[in-house]
């Protein structure tokens, strides 16, 4: 894949919020629609293009934690609020690049986390669990070896504790479980598919009107060695 090329031959070991969901969306991967906006006179186009709510963030490889950071606004409503958010994030971030990631703001109370990890003896290992804050605190989650089947997968989402959370509760549409399997395939098909990768941390998936969407994604790379 020539994104990820051109990441590794730049030397980089991540891509950036941007890029890693280009990579996701390439092989059907549901993603935010978004705009990289590099300087203020693009901002307005990109607001007209994806509406309000939106959501504002600073976007650079070398950026992991940006909620740590304050490089992070939400439910951004008028352009005024959008011009001052611009401001402050890129006021924030360090270094050179200082692109702001503008998106839609996707509205659910169900939260997952999709991932993967490339295991030294087992290869490249599918992830599915709770997700948003409670991914580390709760650890409720489910593990195959790629590749996948849809077997596998439907038995993945059942297989995690708070499974029940996936069905129409509280007024809320069931979640389309059949996506969320494809989401988990399509995982591990960019695993088997690219050596170079060696973690995916899709968090938030997060369930809107019963469709999940990856709201924030992490792509990890291999580390390469000269000499």
């Amino acid at each position: 894949m020539k994104l990820i090329d051109q990441a590794l031959k730049d030397g980089r070991t991540a891509l950036s919020e941007f890029e890693s969901k280009q990579v996701l969306a390439t092989y059907g991967i549901p993603v935010t629609q978004e705009e990289l906006v590099i300087n203020p006179e693009d901002l307005s186009q990109a607001i007209h293009k994806i509406g309000y709510p939106l959501v504002m963030k600073g976007c650079a490889a070398e950026i992991a934690h940006k909620t740590e950071r304050g490089l992070i606004r939400v439910d951004v409503r008028n352009e005024d609020e959008a011009r001052t958010a611009f401001k402050e994030i890129t006021a924030a971030m360090d270094g050179e690049e200082k692109a702001v990631l503008v998106q839609q703001m996707v509205k659910g109370q169900r939260e997952l986390v999709v991932g993967l990890t490339r295991d030294p003896q087992f290869g490249p290992c599918v992830m599915f669990g709770l997700g948003g804050i409670f991914t580390e605190v709760l650890e409720d989650t489910s593990f195959r070896v790629a590749p996948i089947e849809r077997r596998d997968a439907l038995e993945m989402i059942l297989e995690i504790k708070a499974h029940k959370i996936l069905e129409a509760i509280r007024g809320m549409e069931p979640a389309d479980k059949d996506m969320l399997a494809d989401i988990l395939i399509a995982v591990g098909q960019l695993g088997i598919e690219n050596e170079a990768i060696m973690e995916i941390d899709i968090n938030p998936v997060i369930i809107s009107r019963g469709i999940p969407v990856a709201v924030d994604a992490l792509v990890v790379l291999a580390q390469t060695t000269t000499g």
